[in-house]
């Protein structure tokens, strides 16, 4: 179709890197010389679906067999220096359109020719450093970085994305343009992020954004637990023992990545740099950093504008990373078992992971002993479930029953009464209702005389 209205069509990009590696998904990307009205009429006569919310960059977006396809216009553009937003102009070359892209290994090309085979396109030379794994740019990463400073994250992901590695100029760039990062939006900044993450090797451009100073300027809490050596407060390495927990979290996955998991991994340990202090004998502490973790991740993703659910579940296993440590040294009652499952909810199967991948000890009877204690705290879990719901634990009355067993309207009282009935549920167990009642009325009774708590 394109061939017969006089214009060329190729396969660009990350389509053709992903081709050459072996790991073509559905996304298809295409850039051609015809101007987006054309394209759009075009594909409107192929595809089911057309949309043209990128139609101001020169894109269009087709579904064709199950295939997410992006077609853009040559490029040419040009940048004001102030912002990453280019002035749009449409090119007339392949060649222009290749060198204005993040990096070489992108700007490769597959020319689209009716009846015959595929033309390889590759003017920036990016085969070459596909074979060798680098991530370079097509002119200077200085004048790359300086267009659009999200270029520098992007490095970070594609190390760990490809598991490559960054050119010395790249690097040497991004250490002396790192600041830059603050004309890109939270919004942008979050998605690249996730993308890391939810590489191949997270660890990997995570240590990028720390050593090029990156990270400074969008979560600084990480380069924080790189903590300054002090002869007389002896601890483990934090940052490095942070990315290996990290790595062993991603070892544990079960059913694809879990981003929710690799970032609680990460940064589990955020609060130890505010809460370190000298032991009694000593050795350092790090007295409630699980909490100051928790409430400093709530406020760097809040930050980042992440959503309230993923905050929740992140702060949550930050917080909970720790409570396990007290089972090992004295048997947990059931109670605490079933607090234990209760305050976890439905993140449960993930703080199992995490604990476990929490121990990098090189001391191999310690790591032993930690294992089996945790075996032990989930044959436990196991058990108390056979006997009663543990996913679902609620008290053996409901908020009508309160209301009418206490002769009470709806409001805080009934509250107070349900939260005294968990209680009691998780600290006994399940109950009859006849017990439950007898034991609200004299709660109640105490409450009434103001003793009740």
């Amino acid at each position: 179709m394109f061939a017969r209205s006089g214009h060329d069509l190729y396969l660009v990009g990350g389509s053709v890197r992903d081709a050459l590696l072996g790991r073509l998904g559905h996304d298809l990307d295409f850039t051609t010389d015809a101007r987006p009205e054309t394209v759009t009429g075009i594909l409107e006569k192929l595809c089911p679906a057309v949309w043209d919310t990128g139609i101001e960059f020169g894109t269009v977006s087709a579904e064709k067999s199950g295939h997410q396809i992006e077609i853009t216009t040559f490029r040419a553009d040009t940048y004001d220096g102030q912002s990453r937003n280019p002035e749009v102009i449409f090119g007339d070359t392949l060649d222009g359109d290749l060198v204005r892209r993040d990096f070489r290994v992108n700007a490769m090309a597959l020319k689209l020719v009716p009846g015959e085979d595929p033309e390889f396109c590759d003017p920036m030379n990016g085969y070459n450093d596909l074979v060798h794994g680098i991530i370079d740019t097509p002119g200077k990463p200085e004048d790359s970085f300086g267009d659009d400073p999200l270029r520098m994250l992007r490095a970070a992901r594609f190390v760990s994305q490809l598991e490559f590695t960054p050119a010395a100029r790249v690097t040497q760039a991004m250490e002396a343009m790192a600041g830059q990062i603050e004309r890109i939006t939270v919004e942008r900044i979050q998605q690249e992020l996730d993308k890391l993450m939810l590489g191949a090797d997270p660890a990997a451009g995570v240590d990028l954004m720390v050593t090029t100073g990156l990270a400074d300027h969008f979560f600084p809490e990480i380069p924080a637990l790189q903590l300054t050596p002090d002869e007389h407060l002896k601890h483990k390495d934090v940052y490095a023992h942070s990315l290996q927990v990290l790595r062993q979290a991603i070892a544990r996955e079960d059913d694809g990545p879990d981003l929710v998991l690799r970032w609680a991994a990460l940064i589990h340990d955020i609060g130890k740099p505010d809460t370190r202090a000298p032991k009694p004998g000593g050795g350092v502490t790090f007295h409630q950093h699980e909490s100051v973790g928790a409430r400093l991740a709530r406020h760097r993703f809040r930050a980042l504008k992440y959503p309230n659910k993923f905050i929740r579940d992140v702060n949550d296993l930050v917080f909970l990373h720790m409570r396990f440590h007290g089972y090992g040294e004295n048997a947990w009652t059931d109670s605490a078992v079933r607090r234990y499952v209760n305050d976890a909810g439905e993140i449960l199967p993930k703080l199992h992971k995490l604990v476990r991948a929490d121990v990098t000890t090189r001391n191999r009877r310690k790591a032993e002993r930690l294992a089996r204690a945790y075996d032990s705290l989930e044959q436990r879990i196991k058990e108390i479930e056979e006997q009663e719901d543990l996913a679902a634990i609620r008290p053996a009355l409901d908020g009508n029953a309160i209301m009418r067993i206490l002769d009470i309207s709806p409001g805080r009282d009934v509250g107070r009464a349900w939260q005294f009935l968990k209680e009691l549920r998780l600290e006994e167990g399940p109950m009859e209702p006849e017990e439950a009642e007898a034991r609200l009325r004299a709660w109640w009774e105490h409450h009434q005389d103001g003793d009740a708590t």
